[in-house]
C-alpha cells in the first residue's frame, strides 16, 4: 500500500513547482485526500485538472489507492 508521502512525492513529480498536501483518510493506505496547488491547473477545467492528477496514478486508482480525493488550486494571484 502506498503511503501519504509516497503521493505526495509522486504527485510534486510530475507537476515540478507543484505542492501537494496529502493526507491517508483511514490510516489503512487506500483512502487519501490531496490538496494540490499547481500554476500548470491554469487554464484548465476543474476535471482538466483532476485528471493531470490521476493520470500520475494510471490503474492504481481503484486498485491499491482506492480512493483519492482531490482539491486543485492555482497560485494566489493567478487566477
Amino acid at each position: 500500500m502506498p503511503s501519504a508521502s509516497e503521493l505526495k512525492e509522486r504527485i510534486e513529480a510530475a507537476l515540478p513547482g507543484a505542492e501537494a498536501n496529502v493526507e491517508d483518510l483511514t490510516g489503512g493506505g487506500d483512502h487519501f485526500r490531496a490538496e494540490i496547488v499547481s500554476d500548470r491547473f491554469a487554464g484548465l477545467s476543474r476535471i482538466e485538472q483532476h485528471r493531470l492528477v490521476y493520470d500520475v496514478f494510471g490503474g492504481e486508482i481503484g486498485g491499491p489507492i482506492h480512493a483519492l480525493s482531490l482539491r486543485t488550486t492555482i497560485p494566489e494571484g493567478q487566477a
